[in-house]
């Protein structure tokens, strides 16, 4: 398949941007062209396309499967697996969002939590303040997790309207 300059550049910054995310560059040029074809591709056709190998689009599909972001859809007539992404960018925010949450923020607090607890009770502090921090470090990631919790359960559309919102609440605060 032949790709626009345009899609090209797309999908080349998107696995760069990728692999600055923690995300493998092939496994994110994946995800691009998906999103940007639109519709159901076949594993060599994604391969054939990025010029990468077969073995890399299989282990990258599978990675974007299990991130929920990828999934299997069966074309009349042809056995082979095809297999598309999320249309809508607001719903693929929602799902990272909650993979991210589940893979990073949880593990980290649950982390934190144990450190703030045992500073407070720790018979020597390795600093003056060090139990302070920790819990304003703890403090300040579970206020986020529940704004990130709260934004993952809106609606693709009433997560976008918050968003347009923004301007309006900062305007407020300020």
């Amino acid at each position: 398949m032949k790709l626009n300059p345009p899609v090209q550049k797309f999908i080349v910054h998107w696995g760069e941007m990728g692999a600055k995310w923690g995300i493998n560059r092939s496994v994110a040029q994946i995800h691009a062209l998906l999103y940007i074809m639109g519709r159901p591709l076949a594993a060599d056709e994604i391969a054939e396309t990025l010029e990468i190998a077969r073995s890399n689009v299989s282990t990258g599909l599978r990675e974007l499967q299990g991130w929920g972001l990828v999934k299997v859809a069966h074309q009349l007539g042809d056995r082979r697996d095809h297999f598309e992404t999320l249309a809508d960018v607001w719903e693929t925010f929602r799902v990272i969002l909650r993979e991210r949450k589940r893979r990073e923020v949880e593990p980290t607090l649950e982390v934190l939590r144990d450190c703030a607890a045992e500073a407070k009770t720790a018979p020597t502090p390795s600093s003056p303040d060090a139990a302070e921090r920790l819990a304003a470090m703890l403090e300040f990631l579970e206020l986020a997790d529940g704004w990130g919790e709260r934004a993952a359960k809106l609606s693709p559309q009433n997560l976008r309207r918050l968003s347009k919102l923004g301007d309006s609440i900062f305007r407020l605060v300020e």
